[in-house]
């Protein structure tokens, strides 16, 4: 075996001696921490004195670890906004920038799984882990990354799909006085969306604890959690908490989105967001404007829901659609947050008190709601049976208003004012029922084609569910042919109609 040459060993001898000195020499040099000093404790935000490279959104550190965001980045003192509790904080405190902005975990990991806007789980279960971290601030994708709407979201809710249409990509506010069925429709269309290949989001913002369980658990029982999850930051959470919320959900939107995948992103709701934000600003001294509101309580809703969008295929071609939801007070629509919302949005789904009061459910009022893009968007067969559907339903509901004050009516306003209640009848929903395409086309050409009209308004419900289970077994070629987009012809929508008659023949018939 040949032996190593002297010189090779001298090298080599060297080359230790060499790094031994760098190592025995070497001493770490210390990181540079900028830490300030707490001058003001509050339960919801904090001045700190010091922090004089602090970046607007950094995340603040605190000495017993709680974390803080700074919001208001001033000459002499940084205002932090409390994401914990504020116990343990106090005037002379010690607070350390941490160098990074406020982010949140996304991946795969978190579907079906609830947490708060920091990644934390809340529903029991382990820490999620091995996911990416993604800033909640983004900026929105650039006009030129952008696809038009043109791909439908399905709602499985015959008023809405039929007569105001959302696309994947849009955004179409929710709003209403309390208690008339908004969340409801939220629930419903994440429900609707199993085994269609989107991703769902539930933002809870300000909600009681009870509510929150009664919708996470509405959503196991169905088996939407498999393709959801739940970003919760509930009414005993500290403002700055509910803030970030709706951030926090929309980023973890973005990151399936940029992945391919069809997102929908649900706000409930945006009134008690822009409420926990007037709350921070008024505390952190921020000039209040109209409602005590902030001057940019406008741009905090607009960047947040302008990152809705369907991306070009070169960047995934994925979609986000975002459904906020807003509350209104005594059906005043052109409140000032109201109003902003619905000109941030592509178009608005009206719930109508009286409308619930009567049992109309979902409560939509068709006259108030708009949808600016979906039409776009909607399947050709519904463009066939639900054209007009709109504006007649519309002018049936103030005729039936002023027929109130008449005894005697012509003949063909008293057809028109029957034919109005069987569309108002059917076009009723339970929830948690959403329907398929071809379940709602049967029906939307049965009512059109006069299949109800004989047909006494306490028998409809039955009447319907005839024709349902007729177009699920009667109709599979026809029924593939409608969920694809084709348009209906004249002879199939004679043989819908024939159906209908057939599958309504035993349902009772009667005076109206």
């Amino acid at each position: 075996m040949n032996r190593p040459s002297p010189q090779l060993n001298t090298v080599v001898s060297e080359t230790f001696d060499l790094l031994q000195r760098t190592l025995d020499t070497y001493r770490p040099r210390p990181r540079a921490q900028e830490v300030g000093i707490v001058t003001f404790a509050g339960p919801a935000v904090v001045r700190v004195k010091g922090l004089r490279s602090v970046q607007a959104e950094e995340l603040i550190l605190f000495e017993d670890g709680r974390l803080g965001m700074a919001f208001n980045v001033d000459e002499e003192e940084t205002g932090v906004v409390l994401l914990d509790e504020h116990e343990g904080i106090w005037a002379g405190s010690e607070a350390e920038r941490t160098g990074r902005v406020l982010d949140v975990p996304a991946g795969e990991q978190l579907l079906g799984r609830v947490v708060d806007p920091q990644g934390r789980p809340l529903d029991g279960r382990e820490i999620v882990r091995g996911v990416e971290r993604r800033p909640m601030e983004g900026p929105a994708p650039a006009l030129m990354d952008r696809l038009p709407v043109t791909v439908p979201l399905q709602t499985g809710i015959k008023v809405v799909d039929a007569l105001i249409p959302i696309g994947r990509g849009q955004r179409e506010l929710i709003l209403g006085d309390r208690q008339t069925g908004k969340t409801a429709i939220a629930l419903d269309t994440i429900i609707n969306q199993r085994d269609k290949g989107m991703i769902c989001i539930y933002c809870a913002v300000g909600k009681r604890d009870s509510a929150v369980a009664r919708a996470v658990s509405d959503l196991r029982e169905r088996g939407a959690m498999e393709y959801s999850v739940v970003v919760v930051a509930n009414e005993k959470d500290p403002p700055g908490i509910q803030f970030v919320a709706p951030y926090a959900a929309m980023s973890i939107g973005e990151y399936f989105m940029e992945k391919g995948s069809d997102v929908l992103v649900v706000f409930d709701d945006l009134t008690r967001h822009a409420r926990a934000y007037r709350e921070i600003s008024l505390l952190l001294r921020r000039p209040p404007g109209r409602e005590a509101f902030p001057g940019d309580i406008f741009y905090i809703h607009s960047r947040l829901l302008e990152r809705s969008t369907h991306l070009k295929r070169e960047l995934g071609g994925g979609s986000l659609t975002a459904l906020p939801i807003v509350e209104t007070e005594a059906q005043n629509i052109s409140a000032y947050i109201p109003t902003n919302l619905i000109s941030i949005t592509d178009g608005q789904i009206y719930l109508s008190p009286e409308l619930f009061q009567k049992g109309t459910l979902p409560a939509v009022d068709v006259g108030k709601s708009v949808s600016r893009v979906g039409g776009k968007t909607q399947l050709a067969a519904y463009r066939a049976v639900a054209g007009d559907l709109r504006l007649s339903y519309s002018q049936f509901e103030e005729l039936e208003a002023f027929a109130r004050f008449g005894t005697q009516l012509d003949e063909d306003t008293r057809n028109t004012l029957e034919r109005g209640r069987r569309v108002r009848e059917i076009l009723k929903q339970p929830q948690y029922e959403p329907l398929s395409v071809p379940e709602q086309i049967a029906v939307l050409v049965a009512v059109n084609e006069g299949v109800f009209d004989s047909i006494p308004l306490g028998k409809i419900a039955a009447a319907q569910q005839r024709i349902w289970q007729a177009a699920v077994s009667d109709m599979r070629d026809l029924a593939a042919k409608i969920s694809q987009g084709d348009k209906l012809t004249r002879e199939e929508i004679e043989t819908i109609r024939r159906v209908a008659e057939s599958a309504t023949g035993e349902a009772g018939h009667g005076n109206p």
